[in-house]
């Protein structure tokens, strides 16, 4: 069923040619809403259609290499999770983490992160789509566009969930090479060895956690910035987004993508806590590990949290619009009104008149 709606959800182009891609028009916010590709920039008209798999690239790219180059702020921030008396502030942890492993140990952890965050960005982007062309055909157009904030958040949350299964395994290692001193060095040292102490299960034993962490975070993270980028178009910005260079619209991009990334980290904080804290003990709980951090442990490592998460999440942004227009893939706008609902809208104002 779901393959089914792969041409609707990577091949919605404003006009698509027969040769190019044999999916039917449809109606306004089917295209904008259910099966639009996320972004605030546009490219022109007439930009080809192309296969599920151009949306591979910016999935890949906009997730693993943002997740990858800051490593050393997210070691930094894991060991302050799991040993905030030796690692005290942002500062005091780098200085501590360089004069024992030197500059080349702000990079542990590098190899798990690009593949783990690669394969979840994958199926993030990738599904968020998928789903929101599913729910949006159960509900109708209309609807889709009344309770689009109700989309995006139900489309987010089902693409989360089968995104961290691909992420799990790799979200283990990286945590375990970067909180346990001396376990491994890297990738290939920690897998095996974790796998013949605790089996699968090490590498999956802290899913439910990071689905408690990463669902509400990537539920916010789409609603969020598919809201932003309209109130920013109708309150901020002083002209009409169709008058804006693709710069301009991808400066809105960037900007929707930090605010969406500062409540992102805010919100799913206490579960990525949680999750440090379990990959880093062997034979742990998610509900010991939380008992032994307590109420204040839970927050530490908030503040670099946020310069992390609202940096990525506005890097990922901006590099999943720009390879797009870049690409010249098609770029719908985000929550035009169907004509439909105006039609009855504008007809419900004449009687009232």
């Amino acid at each position: 069923m779901l393959s089914s709606l792969f041409p609707k959800a990577f091949c919605q182009a404003p006009e698509v040619k027969p040769a190019q891609c044999e999916v039917p028009q449809r109606g306004l916010v089917e295209s904008l809403v259910a099966g639009r590709q996320i972004a605030a920039a546009a490219v022109a008209e007439g930009d080809s259609c192309d296969s599920p798999l151009s949306n591979i690239s910016p999935c890949i790219i906009s997730c693993g290499t943002t997740h990858t180059a800051v490593v050393p702020l997210d070691l930094v921030k894991c060991r302050i999770q799991v040993n905030p008396d030796k690692y005290k502030n942002i500062v005091h942890g780098f200085k501590v983490t360089v004069k024992e492993d030197g500059v080349r140990g702000l990079a542990k952890g590098w190899a798990p992160t690009f593949f783990g965050y690669s394969a979840q960005g994958l199926c993030k982007f990738g599904l968020y789509e998928v789903f929101k062309v599913f729910y949006s055909n159960l509900i109708g157009e209309e609807n889709a566009y009344l309770y689009r904030t109700s989309l995006y958040l139900a489309a987010s949350a089902s693409a989360e969930f089968f995104a961290d299964i691909a992420l799990s395994p790799m979200e283990a290692v990286k945590v375990k090479v970067q909180t346990t001193v001396g376990y491994a060095n890297n990738l290939r040292e920690a897998m095996p060895k974790m796998f013949a102490e605790e089996g699968v299960y090490s590498f999956y034993k802290s899913l439910v956690p990071l689905w408690m962490r990463q669902i509400p975070y990537t539920m916010m993270k789409f609603a969020c910035f598919e809201r932003t980028v309209e109130l920013l178009y109708k309150y901020v910005v002083p002209k009409p987004r169709a008058q804006c260079s693709k710069g301009e619209q991808l400066v809105v991009t960037f900007a929707a993508g930090y605010i969406a990334g500062v409540f992102c980290a805010i919100v799913s904080h206490p579960a990525d806590t949680v999750v440090s804290k379990l990959n880093q003990e062997k034979g742990s709980t998610a509900i010991e590990a939380a008992k032994k951090l307590g109420m204040k442990g839970l927050w530490k490592g908030l503040t670099p949290r946020i310069i992390m998460i609202g940096t990525l999440t506005a890097l990922q942004w901006f590099i999943y619009d720009a390879f797009k227009v870049a690409m010249r893939m098609p770029r719908p706008p985000s929550g035009e009104m169907p004509e439909s609902l105006r039609r009855k809208l504008e007809a419900a104002e004449a009687k009232q008149k």
